[in-house]
C-alpha cells in the first residue's frame, strides 16, 4: 500500500510540475517592499553613500522632494532655489540614478510641508483659494510623476497625510489620480495617516492602500514585550480586514520608533529632550516587524528614516533614525526575510 501511494504521490507530483507553463511564475512570490525613506539631502552624494543603506538589507527607497505650504494661503512652492539639492528636480533625479545603480527600487513620494503645522490640518477657507491650490499641487505632483516616467520608477506616492484636502476636497483627488495615470504607468498609492485611512474615499483607483503607520501602541512608558505584541495583533487584525474589504495591498508608506522613552504611544509628544531610550525602539521594532512582516495582505513598508552622514543617529541620539544603534540588527533580521 505504502508504494502504492507513493507512486500515485510522484504522478500527481509529476504532472503538476507539466502543467506549469515556461515563465511561468506560478510558485514564485513577490518581493516584500523592505524600504528606507531617505531624507534627500542638502548637497550631492554619491553611489557609495547610497549603497550604505544595504547594512540593513533594504531593496526599496522613498524619494521625498519637500513643496511647501503656508497655513491659509493657495501656494504650493517646490523646484526653487533655497530647497536643498536633493529637494529639486534634478537633484532628486540623480538620486533615482544613484539607487538603481544599486540596486533598490523606487517610491516616489512627494510632500507638502507646512513651517511650524502639521500639513494634515492645511485648511482654506474661499473655493477660488482651494482651486488656485489644487491647480498648483496637481503642477507639483505631475512634474514628479513625469519624472518617475523617464526614469522608470516602480511607484509614485500621490500625496502624503493631507487629511483636510481628502475630507473636504475628495472629488480633486478623484479627477487627478487619471490625469497622473495618462503621464506615468507605474504603481499608484497615497500615504494616508493612521487616523484616518478609513476615510480615504480613492483607495480603488489606487494599487496599493498606504499607511504613515505611527499607531500608538501603549501609553506606558516602557511596555512590555507582551503589551507591544497584543497591541500589534489587534492593529494587524483591523488593518488585515480593510485590506480585504478594500481588495488591495496595503503599504506602510512610513512607519517607525524614536530611540526615545515613551516611543511605542505618541511619538509627537517626544521632544529633543526626551531621555534616550534605545531598548524601547529595538523591542518596539521587533514586535511590528514579527507581527506584520509574514502577512500575505500586507506589502511592506517604508522606515523612518536614513541620512547621508556617516554618524547619523548614534547611541545619544533619540529621534526616529535606526543609524548607528543597536535597532539596525533588528530591522536587519526582518527585512533579509524578503518574500510575501
Amino acid at each position: 500500500m505504502k508504494l502504492i501511494y507513493g507512486s500515485l504521490f510522484g504522478v500527481i507530483l509529476i504532472l503538476g510540475v507539466l502543467l506549469i507553463e515556461p515563465g511561468s511564475n506560478a510558485l514564485s512570490y513577490p518581493e516584500r517592499i523592505n524600504g528606507v525613506s531617505l531624507v534627500n539631502p542638502y548637497n550631492p552624494i554619491d553611489s557609495v553613500d547610497m549603497s550604505g543603506i544595504k547594512r540593513v538589507n533594504a531593496n526599496w527607497v522613498a524619494m521625498i522632494p519637500f513643496a511647501f505650504s503656508k497655513q491659509g494661503e493657495p501656494g504650493v512652492y517646490f523646484n526653487h532655489d533655497r530647497q536643498w539639492w536633493g529637494e529639486k528636480v534634478a537633484g532628486c533625479k540623480l538620486m533615482v540614478s544613484l539607487a538603481q545603480s544599486n540596486d533598490y527600487k523606487v517610491m516616489m513620494k512627494p510632500h507638502v510641508w507646512m513651517r511650524g503645522y502639521w500639513i494634515g490640518e492645511y485648511f482654506l477657507e474661499s473655493e477660488g483659494d482651494w482651486q488656485e491650490w489644487e491647480k498648483q499641487y496637481s503642477a507639483y505632483i505631475l512634474e514628479y510623476a513625469k519624472l518617475s516616467e523617464e526614469m522608470n520608477v516602480e511607484l509614485l506616492c500621490i500625496g502624503t497625510e493631507l487629511k483636510q484636502t481628502i475630507l473636504k476636497r475628495s472629488s480633486y483627488w478623484e479627477k487627478l489620480i487619471p490625469e497622473i495615470r495618462k503621464v506615468y504607468s507605474g504603481k499608484l498609492t497615497y500615504a494616508s495617516n493612521w487616523d484616518n485611512y478609513t476615510q480615504v474615499t480613492f483607495w480603488d483607483q489606487l494599487d496599493y492602500i498606504g499607511v504613515d503607520a505611527y499607531f500608538p501602541l501603549s501609553s506606558a512608558v516602557n511596555p512590555g514585550d507582551k503589551e507591544l505584541l497584543a497591541s500589534c495583533q489587534r492593529l494587524k487584525s483591523e488593518l488585515k480586514e480593510f485590506s480585504h474589504e478594500i481588495g488591495k495591498p496595503l503599504l506602510f508608506t512610513e512607519y517607525g520608533f524614536r530611540s526615545a522613552e515613551g516611543a511605542a504611544g505618541n511619538h509627537w509628544e517626544i521632544t529633543r529632550e526626551t531621555t534616550v531610550d534605545l531598548d524601547i525602539q529595538v523591542r518596539a521594532y521587533d514586535a511590528f516587524l514579527s507581527t506584520f512582516w509574514g502577512e500575505d495582505w500586507f506589502a511592506g513598508g517604508f522606515l523612518w528614516k536614513w541620512h547621508f552622514l556617516p554618524d547619523a543617529g548614534g547611541l545619544q541620539n533619540n529621534d526616529f533614525t535606526p543609524q548607528n544603534k543597536p535597532v539596525e540588527a533588528t530591522i536587519k533580521k526582518w527585512y533579509s526575510r524578503a518574500t510575501l
